[in-house]
């Protein structure tokens, strides 16, 4: 079904009186009274609309705040009496524009549960805040500025080796260049400055031990990246300034796994059933994410059990070298005493004692 004009605006009208709050006259009179700033014929608009929706706009300087209050006002003004046309049209009753409502409505409530979800999470704690400052040197007591020169490249894994081989080999960016060039494997050269919070934290721990000049190889989603330090300076950041980003990023990083939680729980516990086209496309991506997540469980659960069995091998080597060496040194003592049958006792004893200890 295509948008008309007239059904595109009321649709863009009404979506905003949905995420703005501005309730027809029914609606209106079913909330609390508040100061009203302003009446369009016969429906009010209230201070509260204007100061939340500035509210949402950021870096404003107090003093411009009555400026932008008029501002507010005269766009919700413009927007009441389209909304009083769209109505009066019987727009809102278009199926393109119910559809429209219902998206926005459907969106604004699944975002608000999760909000919900994340706004119950606690916030982070001072000793929570420390330990991560702690871990993290590379983002605070020993941040550095960097000045990178990177040639990113979508590339197969198979690249990888070769690649680093004519890193370790090159002495500049332009050598590797020109062999990426001779094997017609396609990259983006970039030059420029970034703070340690700006690199991706996969590639931040490797950076940080790079010294000014060093070209290194980092593995990247679907290639990999070439990166010469160009040049660095350290500009370290305190625990106390560092403190409440860490707290927010925490809180934050809690939040987003609350809510991914909370969200594979309903999944599992809810009968969803795909039908038609997305039958054999959905059903088959679950089954392979499912499939995935069974062989990574097999592969943590395989590399445990080789560790363990390699501990153990390496525990009865250990066992079978003691017990070999205790016998060879008794040997050799019970020679000695041959040889010398006073002395033999003290000697086979410290013999012994050092022959054992030998191994720990």
């Amino acid at each position: 079904m295509r948008f008309t004009n007239a059904g595109r605006l009321a649709c863009a009208v009404l979506v905003l009186v949905v995420a703005g709050g501005c309730g027809q006259k029914d609606e209106a009179k079913k909330k609390a009274a508040t100061q009203v700033a302003a009446k369009v014929n016969a429906d009010e608009i209230t201070v509260h609309q204007i100061n939340d929706l500035l509210a949402r706009t950021p870096n404003l300087p107090p003093e411009a705040a009555p400026r932008a209050k008029r501002e507010i006002l005269t766009r919700l003004v413009d927007q009441q009496l389209a909304v009083q046309q769209a109505v009066k049209t019987k727009l809102n009753r278009s199926p393109p524009v119910v559809q429209a409502l219902e998206a926005a409505r459907a969106e604004i409530l699944a975002r608000a549960y999760a909000d919900s979800i994340a706004k119950a999470q606690p916030k982070p704690g001072a000793d929570e805040v420390k330990k991560y400052y702690a871990e993290h040197p590379e983002l605070f007591a020993q941040r550095r500025v960097y000045s990178l020169e990177e040639i990113s490249l979508r590339a197969k894994e198979d690249i990888g080796p070769a690649l680093r081989e004519q890193v370790a080999k090159a002495g500049s960016m332009k050598e590797i260049v020109v062999w990426l060039q001779a094997q017609k494997i396609p990259f983006q050269p970039n030059v420029g400055a970034r703070t340690a919070e700006q690199v991706p934290m996969e590639m931040l721990s490797g950076l940080q031990k790079m010294k000014d000049g060093e070209i290194q190889v980092f593995p990247s989603a679907g290639g990999f990246n070439v990166i010469r330090v160009a040049a660095s300076k350290s500009e370290p950041v305190n625990e106390e300034k560092a403190a409440p980003v860490i707290q927010q990023f925490l809180f934050n990083r809690k939040a987003g796994e609350a809510v991914a939680a909370e969200m594979k729980a309903l999944k599992a516990g809810a009968k969803i059933e795909y039908l038609g086209e997305f039958v054999t496309d959905l059903a088959e991506a679950e089954a392979k994410a499912k499939a995935g997540a069974e062989e990574a469980a097999k592969a943590r659960a395989a590399a445990k059990a080789k560790a363990d069995a390699d501990a153990q091998a390496r525990a009865e080597e250990t066992t079978k070298a003691r017990k070999a060496a205790e016998e060879r040194v008794k040997l050799e003592a019970e020679e000695r005493a041959k040889a010398a049958p006073g002395k033999a006792a003290p000697l086979e004893q410290k013999t012994l004692e050092k022959g054992v200890g030998g191994l720990r």
